[in-house]
């Protein structure tokens, strides 16, 4: 009886003590991230047999558990996914928002100012020191253009080498995972029960650091070893074989990192953008809101340099000479090659690159150029559509391939043999803000000066008129010396001829024609190649064959001449990009506002994202976090019972010893 009295003492002891240094390491690590609360579970131990009756032998700890939900847990880690998802893109959006802020306003400031000093030049052609200062204000906003893209290939080198990073982090957490994989297949004892609860929690917190960088998976077997998967099923972790995440240069842009999924000497590429966490915000970012403003902006620069230089070119300067490109020529050979991509893939010999013919119907969207073995197909990868574009080797001139296509404003040009299989990534304004440089050096090369000018007679008395469009050759221009005139042949029909004013019919004419009222024609001079084009418009009646409404149009070039000047101010306000829609401030507005409405939209993401992980992490916390209250009660409930089996302990000895002085 005393001996089985001491041993219940002692059973009692032992359960407290282990209770006591369970509670203990609870309060110990309660700082301790991603530590679970532990309890011991305590069982009584079998009765022994006395007669016809069961007499308690004790007591016991079973296990040492962690309060550990699996559905909380996992929730946790979905919604902490989600939320370094949105954190990273919001500080991202954030960031180019700032950029274009910034930036962005300079460019719209050294616009207004370029624009300011050509309205100068158009009062005062020939003012020396102004044509210097529209030459200054040309070279701050091309440099200002150049310092906006800079700033976006910073942003990229920086997400690239965050990418990266994330990407050795990955590979390490993987590596530890499988190791702890490893140390608990071999701690498990088949003939004893019990957990390593400290590995298990060190485990899942490198779980939970993992679903911040990616959508995270995990699948546990009966030995407690855990399969890790990552986005949408990719496994990084096969019980205790670890894979590793590597970086690589683009294919077919190099500027583009992607991701591999590395096992011993094989690898496979993964799709970041479907990975979850803050790795996708990371690709989303690059390769959609980056790009797209970086297209934005390239497609700006390409619309300011094409049309001042067409109107430039369509001038003459002081010297008579037609006007040089104020801004880098858009369709120069580096700027075109530079707008398709090759992959290393291809194994022909094709050459291709892409022709700008109308920067108002230039779309901001990526494409790609499939070879079939026949024909090349167009895809927009942005909408989906595709378009046939031939055989190769089909255009002009023979040997190339460049079909216009009306739509989007650009012609693919191919020489050299393309392979079935051969693919090429178009950008139609890549590089166009990066590369854009003031040409001219020289103040007197601003071709403010008219060639040619349209004087009507002071004998005209219908409303109608003439004008000069589309001068591309001015200093031929400047030799014509002719004469049109229109009257109303019949009712509802003008008659125009054009002729040199030397020798007016019945001498041969340069051309003629008729149009409709409220209409207008255009006549090419001469015809074929012209020098100009002239538009006719308008209802000029005249009154009769020998009384036609009269244009003269001769040499109109002198320092004082202002007129293409005030042509070239005027395209401040004529709307050129998105279809001819919006004029170079509104596109860099719709630009600039676009991104900041992705930055607020952002932000709220980030702030819904934040009170879901609270909630969620509230809730794990809940049944796995240490609350010291609770601790503090256990510590005194088990100290008392341990000090209760003491009591029991020394009755036990009391007895005994009372026997052993009976018997003496």
């Amino acid at each position: 009886m005393t001996v089985s009295l001491y041993q219940t003492g002692v059973s009692g002891l032992l359960a407290a003590q282990q209770q006591l240094a369970t509670t203990g390491h609870n309060i110990a690590n309660v700082n301790t991230e991603g530590y679970t609360r532990q309890r011991a579970e305590q069982n009584s131990s079998l009765g022994l047999n006395n007669g016809s009756n069961y007499i308690g032998s004790g007591t016991y700890i079973q296990d040492i558990t962690r309060l550990y939900d699996q559905f909380s847990h996992k929730e946790q880690l979905l919604t902490q996914s989600s939320l370094g998802n949105a954190d990273s893109l919001h500080a991202r959006l954030t960031q180019l928002d700032q950029v274009m802020a910034s930036s962005g306003n300079a460019v719209v400031v050294s616009l207004d100012n370029f624009y300011q000093a050509l309205n100068g030049i158009a009062d005062n052609p020939n003012d020396s020191g102004l044509r210097s200062i529209v030459l200054n204000q040309a070279g701050n906003l091309s440099n200002d253009l150049n310092e906006l893209t800079n700033n976006f290939d910073r942003m990229s080198t920086a997400v690239n080498g965050e990418i990266e990073q994330v990407a050795n982090r990955i590979s390490e957490i993987s590596v530890e995972i499988a190791k702890i994989n490893e140390t608990i297949l071999h701690s498990q004892n088949l003939t004893q029960g019990g957990q390593p609860n400290d590995l298990l929690d060190k485990r899942d917190q490198l779980i939970g650091q993992l679903s911040e960088f990616t959508r995270v998976t995990t699948v546990e077997d009966g030995n407690g070893v855990l399969t890790v998967m990552i986005g949408q099923g990719t496994t990084l972790v096969a019980g205790i074989t670890p894979m590793t995440l590597r970086v690589k240069a683009g294919d077919p842009d190099a500027q583009k990192t992607e991701l591999t999924l590395v096992s011993g000497s094989s690898s496979v590429a993964i799709n970041g953008t479907r990975l979850g966490g803050s790795l996708a915000a990371s690709f989303e970012f690059r390769d959609e809101h980056l790009a797209k403003t970086r297209t934005e902006i390239d497609r700006l620069a390409m619309a300011i340099s094409a049309t001042l230089n067409d109107s430039q070119a369509s001038g003459l300067d002081l010297n008579g000479v037609q006007g040089a490109n104020i801004f880098t020529d858009i369709n120069s050979t580096q700027l075109q090659q530079g707008r398709v991509l090759v992959p290393s893939s291809n194994t022909g010999t094709t050459q291709a690159q892409i022709t700008i013919n109308d920067v108002s119907k230039l779309p901001t969207y990526e494409f790609e150029v499939r070879f079939d073995g026949a024909n090349f197909t167009l895809y927009n990868l942005t909408t989906g559509g595709s378009e046939n574009l031939g055989a190769p080797g089909s255009g002009v001139p023979a040997g190339t391939h460049t079909p216009i296509l009306p739509d989007y404003g650009f012609s693919f040009v191919e020489t050299g043999v393309p392979i079935s299989g051969d693919t090429f990534t178009i950008i139609p304004s890549r590089n166009s803000a990066a590369l854009m440089q003031t040409t001219i050096t020289n103040g007197n090369a601003i071709a403010a000066s008219t060639a040619i000018a349209v004087t009507p007679s002071s004998h005209n008395v219908s409303d109608g008129k003439v004008e000069i469009i589309n001068v591309s050759n001015p200093v031929a221009a400047r030799g014509y010396d002719i004469t049109v005139d229109v009257y109303e042949s019949a009712p509802g029909t003008f008659s125009y001829r054009v002729y040199n004013t030397a020798t007016p019919p019945p001498a041969p004419t340069l051309a003629a024609g008729t149009y409709a009222p409220g209409g207008s024609v255009l006549v090419d001079i001469p015809a074929g190649t012209p020098d100009f084009q002239l538009e006719i418009s308008g209802d000029l009646v005249g009154s009769g064959v020998n009384a036609r409404e009269t244009f003269t149009l001769g040499d109109a070039f002198g320092v004082g001449n202002g007129n293409n000047a005030v042509v070239m101010a005027k395209t401040q306000e004529v709307g050129v990009t998105n279809g001819g829609k919006e004029t170079f401030n509104q596109s860099l507005a719709v630009t600039t506002s676009v991104v900041g409405a992705k930055a607020s939209n952002a932000n709220l993401s980030a702030d819904t994202a934040l009170a879901l992980y609270t909630q969620a992490y509230n809730r794990n916390q809940a049944t796995s976090g240490v609350n010291l209250d609770e601790e503090a009660a256990n510590l005194m409930k088990y100290q008392q019972a341990y000090q209760a089996a003491s009591q029991i302990i020394a009755t036990a000895n009391t007895l005994f010893d009372t026997i052993l002085a009976a018997v003496r």
